[in-house]
This record gives C-alpha cells, structure tokens and sequence, in this order.
C-alpha cells in the first residue's frame, strides 16, 4: 500500500497523530479611506492602446481611494516633465490631497547605489536626497507613501486591466489613430462614463482636498530644482551654460552663497535668492585657453666617428699565436 493510505488508516485507529497544519498570513483587504482626496493612488501603464494604429502612449492614471473616480492622460513617455503636468492639471481641478500612493519608481524614490557585491541589508546609510517630484510633493505639504508591491495598489493595478479591455475597444471602434485623438476620446468619452459608473459615494461626505495657497507657485515647485554657487563674478554654471546675475540684484551676502536655481518646463531658468528672484542674462560662451605648444625642430644628427685603432688589421698577414707569444717574452708551459 501506499504511504499516504497506511498513514489514513493509523490516523483512523489513532496510531497516527496528524500535525496541525499551519495557517500562512492571508492578505487582508485594506478598507477605503473615507474622504475624497484622503489618499490618490498614482501609476503609469504600458500597453499597446492603439493596437498598432499609431504611435506608442503611456497611460498615466490617479484614482482616488475612498470613491475611485479616475484622473487620467496619456502621454509619450513616463518622464518626470509628463507626471508634473498631470500633477499640475490635478491640483488645479481638485486641490491638494493628503497623500499619493505610488510604486517605488525612480521618479519618486532616489536608488540605492550599493557595490556589485555588496549587500543593502544590515547598513547604515545616510538619508537620500529626495527626487524631483518628491521634493514637490513635499514643497505642496502632500505626503508621499510607497508601496511594497503592485497588490498593495490593487485599485490602480485593476483599473489598468479594465482599461486595457474597455477603453481600447473604444478607441477601435471611434477609430483614434493619434494620441491627441486619444486624449479626446478619453477625457470626452472613457471618463465621464467609468466616473459615473464604477465609481462609489465616499463614507464621508467631506472633501479631504486643501486649496493651493498663495505660496504654492506651481511653475516654480513643478520644475526642476538646484543649488548653485555665486562665484566673484556674479555668474552661475547650469549645465553648458552660464548665467550673469543682473547688478540691480547683487545684494550683501550672494558673493559666494548658494541660490535656487529653477530650470522650468517651458524653458526658462529661474534663480532664487533667499526670498527673491534674481535677473538673469545668458552670458557668451567663454573661450578655451590652450597653452600654445612650440614647434617641434628636427635635430641634425651628429655624424657617428668609427673607431680606427683596427684600420690597417688583417688577420691573413698577422703572426702566428705561438709566434706572437715569444715576441711577447711569455714563458712557454714546459718552462713552467
């Protein structure tokens, strides 16, 4: 008979204890949050939306917890520029929410640098400098929360997978070829319908958004970010470039100090100095300064003087050995 049979049948006759069979951690589903804006959750998805019919687009999707109602836009790539804008359309329309939950992604967490054969774990490091739009997040007092795994942002993950079936099927069927078209059909169409047909009534009706105050620059804190140091000129490198601080704007204190420097999303570059902006001018590239090297000069050579100490030496007409040996005065070995 087999193991298994042998070990029911002594379980039956109770000569065979079974063991308690341990119960693993089951995963608890998390509860909505209460308010609208309490808690956003914040992803990218990539998938071919236009089935081959154009070029290639990213979803950037926010979908509020407690209601989940979609905030949506595609874009070209996921890049830091593309999730500020989406940002900026956000905060306009709704406010500022109490938190974003996102993925780990290098847009919002700094990469631990560790050697090939190092280990992270059981080290000590210092605090990372936070990334571009952590650092605006935190500028526009809204708390960043990362999540250790995609089912921890289960609400955005299934949101994609309708996407992905719904909203493609209704791109095939209005014929979207671009990505303009996309945007249209999405925010036209897709949205007001999965708004006002998955989307749920919050516990509370209280909105947990705060307005954007006067201090919140949205042009200032979207951007990206800086330190640079006045040189004795009153200029500042960025990048390839240099920039002249306007002599209106020198001030006690700047020579030397470090100002915020702002390279924003349309362009321009803007430098702060405590509380104020500075005027600034591009300067002229500076020129190299090459040492100039000296020509080179051949050396004439000098001509090699042959020694001629054996000019007149043949060897045919020389002395025998022994016959030079005796005219030496050399005793012969016998003598010896």
């Amino acid at each position: 008979m087999s193991r298994e049979t042998v070990r029911l049948w002594m379980t039956r006759a109770k000569l065979w204890r079974a063991r308690k069979q341990q119960v693993e951690e089951i995963h608890e589903w998390r509860p909505r949050r209460s308010r609208f804006g309490e808690l956003v959750q914040w992803d990218t998805s990539d998938h071919d939306w236009l089935e081959g019919r154009g070029e290639e687009m990213l979803l950037i999707n926010m979908i509020d917890d407690a209601t989940g109602r979609w905030f949506a836009r595609f874009v070209a790539s996921d890049s830091t520029v593309e999730n500020m804008n989406l940002l900026e359309r956000y905060l306009k329309k709704h406010g500022r929410p109490l938190g974003y939950y996102t993925d780990k992604a290098s847009l919002f967490q700094t990469a631990v640098k560790t050697k090939r054969d190092g280990s992270r774990a059981g080290k000590q490091r210092e605090e990372l400098p936070p990334t571009q739009i952590g650092r605006a997040l935190q500028e526009l007092g809204i708390t960043w929360i990362p999540a250790h795994s995609p089912q921890a942002k289960g609400r955005v993950e299934r949101g994609f997978q309708t996407a992905q079936d719904r909203l493609v099927k209704g791109m095939r069927v209005a014929g979207v070829k671009t990505m303009e078209q996309a945007n249209h059909y999405l925010e036209t169409e897709f949205l007001p319908w999965i708004n006002s047909t998955l989307a749920v009534a919050p516990a509370s009706a209280d909105d947990a958004h705060k307005r954007l105050e006067k201090q919140h620059d949205l042009a200032a804190i979207l951007s990206h970010v800086e330190q640079r140091r006045v040189t004795n000129d009153y200029t500042f490198p960025l990048g390839a470039k240099i920039y002249q601080i306007a002599r209106k704007d020198v001030c006690t204190g700047l020579r030397g100090a470090f100002v915020r420097v702002e390279k924003r999303r349309d362009g321009s570059v803007a430098a702060r100095f405590r509380d104020r902006y500075l005027s600034l001018t591009e300067c002229a590239q500076r020129p190299k300064v090459t040492s100039a090297k000296p020509a080179k000069t051949k050396v004439a050579a000098k001509p090699v003087k042959r020694s001629e100490w054996n000019k007149n030496f043949d060897l045919k007409k020389a002395p025998k050995i022994w016959q030079a040996g005796q005219a030496s005065g050399a005793r012969s070995g016998e003598s010896l």
